[in-house]
């Protein structure tokens, strides 16, 4: 396991990190902790997780974990407030998650995505607070585009406010607009990056097929708002590139898509969504399969 900064925060995290929003939703607390035994016996330190993820419920089994493995200490613990925000908003969710992780503090606290009818400052100023008031080590968002992350940081830097240290964008073979404006961003200002649904929802392992058919219980029939994303000409496309590319190199697609995610020089950490031990062990593998320059150059030109 590979161990990088986040952005200016001073936080160390693993390479992949644990996306906990399948916890209370599409696995039980049972599985949840066989996940994170997993995830921690390989190496992996960073767990994310968010109030909207089964309405709390995700946030609850994480907690349940760390006090059982009183591992608090081994983990970088994020958590989200989502929308509507706002200074009142941002304080009270964050007081809410620390209840339900059963810990003072989490180490990154996130905005979950932009509130354009909440009042920015009030809601920056919030974040601020949560860090001074050692309730959380550093704070950023999810979702933004790289304008709001721009407006937020130029807010914070005017009052001295503690600032976004990381974003969490969807990042994937077939989802790439962090490419054009909010990766330059963050590497100029140096914000961490750390992305999610590297294998979006499962379809780069091949699930769905071109007729629309959704297996039930799968990610694209949990979330069905993610069907128009990928189930399209283009997403397939993509597919059958990869598929090919992965059968050349004797792996698998869902293997040479998370290389893939992996291996962008801008991006700090990459979330795996997982439901069992195994994909979790996956993700490992393509962490060591690495890429060449030349093969993650091929797979992008898809």
């Amino acid at each position: 396991m590979k161990y990088r900064t986040l952005g200016k925060s001073g936080l160390r995290v693993s390479s992949i990190g644990l996306g906990c929003v399948t916890f209370g939703r599409e696995i039980d607390a049972a599985a949840s902790f066989a996940l994170m035994d997993r995830a921690v016996e390989l190496g992996i330190t960073l767990f994310d997780t968010a109030e909207a993820y089964a309405g709390g419920r995700s946030e609850e089994i994480v907690g349940k974990w760390l006090a059982e493995r009183e591992a608090r200490d081994k983990i970088v613990l994020t958590t989200k407030v989502r929308p509507p925000l706002g200074g009142a908003r941002v304080l009270e969710s964050a007081e809410t998650s620390l209840r339900r992780l059963r810990t003072d503090s989490v180490d990154l606290f996130l905005l979950h995505s932009w509130d354009a009818s909440a009042p920015l400052d009030e809601t920056l100023e919030a974040l601020d607070m949560l860090v001074r008031q050692g309730k959380a080590r550093a704070v950023g968002c999810s979702n933004l585009a790289a304008w709001q992350l721009g407006k937020a940081l130029w807010r914070q830097d005017v009052r001295g406010w503690a600032r976004m240290e990381a974003v969490q964008p969807s990042y994937n073979l077939v989802v790439r607009d962090i490419e054009c404006e909010l990766l330059p961003l963050c590497a100029d200002q140096q914000v961490g990056v750390i992305t999610y649904s590297p294998l979006g929802g499962g379809f780069l392992t091949g699930k769905y097929s071109r007729r629309g058919e959704v297996p039930a219980g799968a990610r694209l029939d949990v979330v069905p708002g993610m069907q128009p994303i990928y189930l399209h000409e283009t997403g397939f496309r993509i597919l059958a590139g990869l598929e090919g590319k992965a059968a050349a190199l004797g792996t698998t697609p869902p293997v040479l898509a998370l290389a893939w995610a992996m291996t962008h020089p801008g991006v700090t950490s990459v979330l795996i969504g997982a439901r069992t031990p195994a994909q979790v062990d996956q993700a490992l593998m393509a962490d060591a399969l690495g890429l060449s320059a030349e093969m993650r150059a091929e797979l992008s030109a898809l």
